[in-house]
């Protein structure tokens, strides 16, 4: 029998950690030279499970519109790594929600977001044995253009994949600020750096093999 690939997680332990500048190094692919890290490395996984939240019953046309747009953002990076989209949220290390983001302070006051993703770096047990994950809340506001929504999800969900950065180029699905039209696909200078942090070494999944 194959192993399951999203067993749920149990004895959480939340690790004091922070993303953090990574040091020059010599090989550049991509925008990869903007990307934080962490004391265990860049936080990726050779295989991620993804949570969606379930449409509200009963469904409206708001909610199918969200849907839509998480879903294909979603098919979007499932062409480049493994996923598997699970229906229990402890199954998951990246968890997306229908929900606006709470306004920030910034130095010149309060800024609103169509969507925000939260990194947590965690110790847990699934399946009996005791892995170091990142864990993501990715929050994808339904108040949005179709289009508008669907970019939104595109660019939090390469954050949560492992691109903690952004791209100096507008054109790029993690740019800092996209031009006038909605990116909804990856370019190849996305697709190179999501490939580069994956060609890295860290020391997350299971702690035995640290």
């Amino acid at each position: 029998m194959q192993a399951d690939p999203c067993p749920p997680a149990a004895e959480v332990r939340v690790l004091d950690q922070v993303l953090q500048r990574q040091q020059p190094g010599l090989e550049i692919r991509g925008y990869s030279p903007r990307l934080a890290t962490t004391m265990f490395g860049l936080p990726s996984l050779k295989h991620w499970c993804v949570w969606i939240d379930p449409n509200p019953e009963p469904v409206d046309r708001w909610s199918l519109r969200w849907r839509r747009g998480v879903d294909s953002a979603l098919r979007q990076w499932s062409q480049l790594l493994p996923i598997t989209l699970v229906e229990n949220p402890d199954r998951a290390q990246i968890r997306v929600r229908r929900q606006r983001p709470r306004r920030r302070r910034t130095s010149t006051g309060w800024r609103a977001s169509n969507g925000r993703s939260i990194l947590q770096l965690v110790e847990l047990t699934r399946d009996g044995q005791r892995w170091r994950e990142p864990l993501v809340e990715v929050l994808v506001s339904p108040e949005l253009r179709a289009q508008v929504l669907e970019a939104t999800a595109l660019h939090e969900l390469g954050h949560a994949f492992g691109l903690w950065g952004h791209s100096d180029q507008s054109s790029d699905a993690l740019a800092v600020h996209q031009g006038s039209k909605p990116v909804l696909q990856p370019t190849l200078r996305d697709k190179q750096t999501l490939q580069w942090v994956r060609q890295q070494s860290n020391r997350f999944g299971l702690i035995s093999e640290d």
